[in-house]
């Protein structure tokens, strides 16, 4: 399997894909190692994950670069990935012990009777993860899999193989008993054979048409499943803002990571009264970003990871130019070696457009300008999606009424694109289901165990 550097389409490097065979013996060892991992005292399942941790502080500029090479992303964006991987472990460090702890939810009078629940792990632990953000994705299911006493079967994405590669190299250096984390390189094939085996929880990242399918093969097997699927997340710029600075904010939310970020911005909706005003400012904002080579600590516009997707954009440009939509700036493929597109701006865009329906997953975005916050929230509500969503306004109570009538697994007053390892991470409609971060994205490993205990028998 070739790994291509996406800005040139050079060959960074080549492995070998895991076949059916290599997937049944990978899972019968994690399967045989589980037991002893969970058996371990929590305090030295900490350690381990303190250790992974240590290494990707002392690996940081390495593990930047591979990520950059084989994905694209902009160096920059890539060295905020680690840093902002080392402050989710710190998350799940912290709260794991309480998170996990036997309760005692019940004891009578003469304390005779006894009532507990205990959280045990799942078992065996498929990650599917994606190749966007292969740190954050993974360390949703990886780290708080591990800590509750799992063994993990992790698949990077194809074009995340390096880093994934990576990843278990850290675990092992970290001290992880051999076979409790291992992972299966390959592509679509590698993660069928994956599925195929008699797993204890799917954790799948990715799009909504493999989703569909991983949760298929999931439910025919009775066992946990989480699926993090596509977006087209909205903003809605109401008419008392500070324009510059929301569009500032805005631009960078729709453009960050060359549009490729699960929770990008993928559509903006602005009320008439400063409609103008506003795309003017955006679009100033999005003709200073820098496109250049992702290896340059400048460039914040780097190369579509996945050449395909190309085609994808340039659909949605043809279909928003012949159904009236007006270009600002941008819709072309920019001609160099690899997979690159302009950043893109339209207006005078509607839902019969694919641009303002379909997900993108690129540098591209249309602006549709509503006459209040009615119809914005009844645009913002019409998709099959529903990953997050955002308004802008400095009024908080009009915020808050706004985003309670928005649906929507996470919303944002006056800010977007943002995770925190604090708040559950979910969606509602073909956005997924299921969930990762918080503590209940430790709960999720873990199924709860119910303890009857009579210390003496009635008579």
């Amino acid at each position: 399997m070739k790994i291509l550097n996406p800005a040139d389409n050079t060959v960074v490097a080549e492995v070998a894909e895991d076949t059916p065979a290599a997937v049944r013996s990978k899972y019968l060892r994690a399967r045989a190692a589980q037991p002893g991992w969970a058996a371990l005292p929590l305090k030295k399942r900490l350690n381990v994950i303190r250790a992974f941790r240590e290494r990707i502080t002392a690996m940081r500029e390495t593990l930047s670069r591979t990520l950059t090479r084989e994905v694209g992303k902009p160096i920059k964006q890539s060295r905020n990935e680690l840093d902002g991987l080392v402050g989710r472990i710190d998350f799940f460090l912290l709260e794991a012990s309480q998170v996990l702890r036997q309760e005692k939810v019940y004891a009578d009078a003469g304390h005779k009777l006894e009532e507990r629940i205990s959280h045990e792990p799942l078992g065996v632990i498929a990650n599917i993860s994606a190749w966007n953000y292969p740190y954050f994705v993974g360390s949703n299911v990886f780290v708080p899999a591990l800590i509750s006493g799992n063994a993990v079967l992790y698949k990077p994405s194809e074009h995340a193989t390096l880093t994934g590669m990576h990843i278990a190299e850290m675990f092992a250096e970290a001290g992880i008993p051999k076979d409790v984390l291992i992972p299966v390189i390959g592509g679509g094939a590698a993660g069928a054979a994956l599925l195929r085996q008699n797993v204890d929880g799917v954790f799948f990242t990715g799009s909504y048409a493999t989703g569909a399918k991983v949760g298929a093969a999931a439910g025919r097997k009775i066992i946990k499943v989480q699926l993090e699927l596509g977006g087209k997340d909205p903003v809605y710029v109401c008419d008392d803002v500070d324009v510059a600075a929301a569009a500032a904010s805005i631009a960078d939310g729709a453009f960050y990571n060359t549009g490729q970020s699960c929770c990008s911005v993928e559509r903006i909706y602005v009320h008439e009264k400063i409609h103008d005003a506003f795309v003017s400012a955006f679009v100033a904002e999005v003709k200073g970003y820098r496109i250049g080579d992702p290896m340059d600590d400048s460039t914040y516009i780097g190369p579509i990871t996945r050449r395909p997707q190309l085609e994808v954009l340039k659909r949605q440009v043809a279909d928003a130019r012949r159904k009236g939509g007006k270009l600002l700036t941008g819709g072309h493929v920019i001609r160099r070696k690899g997979n690159w597109f302009e950043p893109t701006v339209f207006v005078n865009v509607d839902h019969r457009m694919a641009l303002m329906k379909d997900e993108s997953f690129g540098p591209i975005i249309g602006i549709e300008k509503v006459k209040d916050d009615a119809e914005a929230v009844a645009l913002m509500n019409d998709t099959e999606y529903g990953l997050t969503a955002g308004v802008y306004t400095p009024d908080e109570r009009r915020g808050r009424h706004i985003l309670a009538h928005v649906r929507s697994g996470s919303v944002y007053w006056n800010c977007c694109d943002r995770v925190s390892p604090r708040l559950p991470w979910s969606g509602v409609g073909r956005s997924g289901i299921g969930l990762t971060l918080s503590t209940y994205g430790i709960q999720t490993f873990t199924r709860p165990k119910a303890w009857h205990l009579r210390s003496s028998l009635p008579g």
